[in-house]
């Protein structure tokens, strides 16, 4: 759990620091910057789903885990919480404001991918935070970014860290040991393949906006998957 809090504290102070800064930063630059964080989450949702061993574990679980999400309205809810701190602390902001957007495209950038599972797994099991705190400098140097081109609504993206992350380390200290690396594999593969759905967003690819948070749980499916998989393979002969 420390190397959560030190996460927390890379985003909050990186993000505050765009955020003061961004009145000498063109427009024009600020976009620059999503574009270029945008490609940069490509590569590495790409570099993460590649790894996978499973093609079949990964659709399966992708589109199972989508319909929980939809069905739990996670995006929404997310997407509502920037909305309600929004409302509650920035009564006057105009409508241009991007808090809500910046608030979950940080959430899902932050929070997903590789480093995350990984990381969180390391620290839970092992207590060690070393991925962690690697992607706490990287993460430092992306709420700069979104800061600047999003505003404040990165910065309490730092809560969600805790929620999330937090709770995937402390789940990691309890189930960790159990799971196989084949698991742990498709976690990761999967959590590379939401990352490119975010990227297509910042990117701006879609002519409407993918709903990547829905698509969280299935993160999780490959734990109950292999075990179902093994246990209909072991029926069928």
């Amino acid at each position: 759990m420390p190397a959560v809090f030190v996460n927390m504290a890379t985003v909050i102070i990186g993000s505050l620091i765009g955020i003061l800064f961004r009145s000498k930063i063109k427009e024009e630059s600020t976009k620059t910057i999503v574009t270029v964080l945008g490609l940069c989450t490509v590569v590495i949702g790409i570099t993460s789903a590649i790894g996978t061993a499973d093609i079949l574990a990964v659709i399966i679980c992708m589109v199972l885990g989508t319909v929980i999400g939809q069905l739990l309205k996670i995006d929404d809810r997310i997407e509502g919480a920037g909305e309600f701190f929004k409302r509650k602390l920035f009564k006057n902001a105009g409508k241009e404001n991007r808090f809500a957007e910046g608030f979950v495209t940080a959430c899902i950038v932050f929070c997903v991918g590789s480093m995350t599972v990984m990381g969180s797994l390391e620290a839970g099991i092992n207590k060690d935070y070393s991925i962690i705190f690697a992607k706490s400098a990287l993460d430092f140097v992306s709420g700069m970014a979104f800061g600047a081109a999003m505003g404040v609504g990165v910065t309490f993206s730092a809560l969600f860290i805790l929620v999330y992350q937090g709770a995937l380390t402390l789940l990691a200290g309890v189930v960790g040991p159990f799971l196989s690396t084949q698991v742990v594999t498709e976690m990761n593969a999967i959590g590379g393949t939401i990352l490119i759905g975010m990227a297509i967003n910042m990117l701006e690819l879609s002519k409407t906006r993918i709903k990547v948070a829905n698509m969280l749980p299935a993160i999780f499916l490959p734990i109950l998957y292999f075990p179902v998989y093994n246990w209909i393979a072991g029926l069928l002969g």
